[in-house]
């Protein structure tokens, strides 16, 4: 994943996290906010510390955004997104993290269609 489809300044997440619409499973909390003039989508993750330890974050994100690169291209551009981890996904493995992924985008009609 390009570091230019990654959100890093607070203000970036908070601005989706106040003007953008929401959509949740058990496992992640999707926010996004569609973004005028952009050509490519940006991502960011919050992972608590209710989660695990710093390792065990740093693993997640790192599972995410493998995630995100495989399916960037079925992903519509022109938004920026959040996603928020639960607490079942620290005992989720790549495959049943990117099938929730995938869910999440599909519910908020966030993919392309194929």
């Amino acid at each position: 994943m390009n570091k230019k489809h990654r959100l890093k300044s607070n203000d970036d997440f908070q601005n989706v996290f106040k003007n953008g619409k929401s959509f949740a499973n058990r496992q992640l909390v999707l926010y996004y906010l569609p973004k005028q003039g952009q050509f490519y989508f940006r991502v960011g993750f919050s992972i608590s510390k209710k989660i695990g330890n710093a390792v065990k974050r740093n693993k997640l994100k790192r599972l995410f955004r493998e995630v995100i690169h495989e399916i960037e291209q079925d992903i519509k551009p022109s938004f920026d997104f959040v996603i928020i981890a639960r607490k079942p996904v620290k005992d989720m493995n790549y495959h049943e993290i990117k099938k929730s992924m995938i869910h999440l985008l599909s519910k908020s009609k966030l993919m392309l269609k194929k």
